[in-house]
């Protein structure tokens, strides 16, 4: 289990960053300037620092962003929120390397942290570590049978390297975890018309009606598996 101190941390930082994701652009140069005037008073505070860094984030300076996260790294080189969006900013450079190691950083004081194991392997499929990705991939699975949301992460993966039967194993799963997810529904089918399976599709698109999606909404793919 995630420790709580590390959990609270983490799920602070990102509430801040989602309610900064319905600001508009005004408003989050307005809060910039409002936490640059608050930095100057406490220099030392690490929840500006990181709240700066998230409306960096939002108005696209990931440099700043990057500043900010490595300023509070110096003082506290264990602060998860930290490695963690700097993680993110180092996926966006493209800084590959960087952005595993800060993962692994989280990994090493929090081994079954389930957000930071999917975005390592995400960031082992970007650089082509296709091995380190199927086996974080197959650990978060392990690890979390009830989430449907490893399985989905899992299927990608296998789709990307051809393991068309493996990946739609993987999507029956999360469908079972995750009955009413159609998004779910609609990747399987859309996998069953890859795999030549459109018999098979076509049932699926049958269920999602007697679900209660329009047909209108799934003309395309009953074309696409006829």
């Amino acid at each position: 289990m995630l420790p709580k101190r590390f959990a609270i941390l983490i799920i602070a930082s990102a509430c801040s960053w989602h309610v900064l994701m319905a600001q508009p652009t005004a408003l989050l140069r307005d809060s910039l300037q409002t936490l640059r005037n608050q930095i100057a008073v406490s220099p030392y505070s690490t929840e500006l620092h990181l709240k700066k860094a998230a409306v960096n984030l939002q108005l696209g300076q990931i440099d700043y962003a990057l500043e900010e996260y490595n300023l509070v790294l110096q003082h506290e080189p264990n602060n998860l929120s930290a490695l963690f969006f700097r993680a993110y900013v180092y996926t966006e450079k493209r800084l590959y390397d960087f952005a595993f190691n800060d993962y692994a950083a989280i990994l090493k004081h929090c081994p079954f942290h389930f957000e930071a194991m999917l975005c390592q392997s995400q960031v082992c499929m970007r650089s082509e570590r296709m091995n380190e990705a199927s086996d974080i991939l197959n650990s978060l699975v392990t690890l979390y049978p009830d989430s449907a949301t490893a399985y989905v992460a899992r299927a990608g993966f296998e789709e990307k390297i051809n393991q068309q039967d493996a990946a739609l194993y993987d999507w029956e799963r999360a469908i079972e975890l995750s009955p009413n997810n159609n998004d779910y529904r609609i990747s399987m089918v859309r996998l069953l018309i890859a795999m030549n399976k459109k018999k098979r599709a076509r049932k699926v698109l049958k269920q999602m009606e007697q679900m209660g999606v329009p047909h209108a909404l799934l003309r395309e793919w009953y074309q696409k598996a006829e």
